[in-house]
């Protein structure tokens, strides 16, 4: 019997069966990956034969794997390479068709079986590093490969079986869904940014998080501001309110309501608006940090921010003050912030008629802009014709 028909006897070799690819194709994919992400390694067929059924031809062992193809493959299919080695039980195979179609489905079966809380750590850690990098590099050179982040969760929980793995790595799903949607809108990318945002919402009911939902709920109220539907964002944003209503952090709380703030003053509503913001500020902590939300990057200087931005809206001068002070305290990694934070300041100088300091802050934004490849920024700056 031909090699390529044998039944793999790793789950490596079974992933690879199951994504339909010969060792020679498999490989090719490998090595593109590995040069998309900056990996340095390569794969040959001949090795990874060894790989999907865990010897060499001899019979002798595998020994180390290097640490290049370790990485390669890790970042690939997000489970640890101890694992994508680990022998596939038979499991009485015999008594299940042997079509492909039920080899494909065994073997995704089988996938999912290898999701633990070691995976799930990796995931949530890989996560962490994108979303360092997006605040400040932005989201051109990260949108692709997080997508790819996403797929990948959402393929695992639809074949994990454990309840509490699924329930932890929908969790992880809401976050890298919500980001994903972040980075879209960034790009321009409305309707990608809604369907990613609507992943998240459907994760945060399979994790059964009431939080988790109405965190998603309020970041699709910004696509709705973006295309400019302001009063289905206030909908948006007081529902989220309601489902964490009396279960939720008082750092996601003050988030929940800035963001109905911000519709409020989009809409044209400013005492709502206004009261919204004084809320926010009393719900926020005294030490933002809250490890009930690892997923929110939030603390006073952010909410100011927000607040500076809603004035912008508003056409309020006392966006000026807020929003400098907070140029002066921004944290200077926090690079896409800044470039919104500018472009508030071009739009409410325009608003207020000084031009002269509108036109010198638009040059900044334009170039940070350009920095992080913030196609939303640029085409706020081109919409106020500075």
């Amino acid at each position: 019997m031909n090699s390529e028909r044998k039944r793999p006897r790793t789950l490596l070799g079974e992933l690879v069966r199951q994504r339909g690819r010969t060792a020679e194709k498999f490989s090719e994919d490998a090595e593109v990956f590995a040069r998309e992400h900056g990996i340095d390694a390569t794969l040959s067929p001949r090795h990874l034969h060894r790989l999907m059924s865990g010897g060499r031809d001899d019979g002798r062992s595998l020994g180390p794997v290097r640490a290049g193809t370790r990485k390669l493959l890790e970042t690939m299919f997000s489970v640890p390479v101890e694992q994508l080695l680990r022998p596939v039980p038979p499991a009485q195979a015999e008594r299940f068709d042997s079509s492909d179609d039920a080899l494909s489905l065994r073997a995704r079966i089988a996938a999912g079986r290898t999701v633990d809380a070691q995976t799930i750590d990796l995931l949530r850690r890989k996560l962490d590093i994108t979303r360092v990098i997006d605040r400040r590099l932005g989201a051109s050179a990260l949108l692709g490969e997080l997508r790819g982040q996403v797929e990948q969760m959402e393929q695992a929980l639809g074949n994990a079986l454990n309840p509490v793995v699924r329930s932890s790595l929908a969790e992880v799903l809401v976050d890298a869904s919500t980001l994903a949607g972040w980075q879209s809108l960034d790009q321009g990318m409305v309707g990608e940014a809604w369907d990613h945002y609507n992943r998240a919402r459907a994760a945060a009911r399979e994790a059964d998080s009431r939080e988790l939902e109405a965190y998603a709920c309020a970041g699709q109220a910004v696509v709705l501001l973006d295309v400019g539907d302001s009063k289905a964002a206030i909908e948006l944003t007081d529902h989220a309110r309601a489902l964490a209503k009396g279960q939720t952090s008082g750092l996601l709380r003050s988030w929940l309501t800035a963001g109905y703030g911000e519709a409020c003053a989009a809409n044209g509503d400013q005492r709502e608006c206004l009261n919204a913001f004084d809320d926010a500020e009393r719900s926020m902590a005294s030490r933002p940090e809250s490890p009930e939300t690892p997923y929110l990057v939030f603390g006073p200087t952010h909410l100011e921010r927000w607040r500076g931005n809603a004035l912008a809206r508003l056409g309020e001068p006392e966006a000026i003050p807020v929003l400098s002070d907070v140029l002066d305290q921004l944290d200077p990694t926090f690079t896409r912030a800044a470039t919104a934070l500018r472009v508030d300041l071009v739009q409410v100088f325009t608003a207020t008629g000084e031009m002269a300091a509108a036109a010198e802050q638009a040059q900044h934004a334009r170039l940070l802009a350009a920095q992080i490849g913030s196609i939303r920024q640029r085409r706020r700056l081109d919409a106020l014709v500075i």
